[in-house]
């Protein structure tokens, strides 16, 4: 009887020292860092928004695509097309860049890339290679150079910067230059 309870002991011994070993030998576990996901968390095709103030409308914005991230921030990889409403509801001004951005902090519009903007009634084209838009007080700015031609008169004023209300009907130009037609005599 002594024996069998010395071999119980041998055999549990031996299979403890053999599962000490195997976990001994394994290999220390490492932790590996999570890179947090900062890419699009969702992608919407053929965008088509309207802003409106007191039911009228106010502005449209087209794009082909549209990349909204976790911080509610959108990009519009592809050509943004926006049109700009007088209080009538009839389209003013017409804007078309080569890209965008939407900052939600910021509440701030960014085109960027070949920006043509066509101010109907006062049949003026501005160019310039970025613009901003701030939706909450309906300016539009730009730091970048800028170039307005008058399709009118064929003047065309240079400038660096700028600030417009958002339908262009009015505007300043920070740093102007250009050629002007003056009407002449004193």
């Amino acid at each position: 009887m002594l024996q069998n309870h010395t071999k119980r002991g041998v055999v549990a011994g031996l299979l403890t020292g053999l599962l000490i070993t195997l976990f001994g030998c394994e290999e220390a576990k490492t932790t590996k860092k999570v890179v947090p996901f900062n890419g699009p968390i969702e992608t919407i095709n053929n965008v088509e928004m309207y802003y409106s103030e007191a039911a009228q409308l106010k502005v449209t914005l087209k794009t082909p695509k549209q990349l909204r991230y976790l911080n509610d921030d959108r990009k519009y990889p592809q050509q943004v097309n926006i049109v700009f409403y007088n209080p009538a509801g009839q389209p003013v001004t017409t804007l078309r860049s080569d890209s965008g951005r939407y900052d939600k902090a910021k509440d701030l519009y960014t085109v960027m890339g070949n920006v043509v903007v066509i101010n109907t009634q006062k049949q003026e084209k501005l160019l310039t290679p970025a613009l901003n838009w701030k939706p909450s007080t309906k300016k539009v700015y730009t730091e970048q150079r800028v170039t307005i031609i008058s399709q009118l008169t064929g003047e065309k004023l240079y400038g660096i910067g700028m600030d417009a209300n958002q339908d262009f009907s009015q505007y300043s130009i920070r740093k102007p230059t250009g050629i002007f037609n003056v009407d002449g005599g004193i």
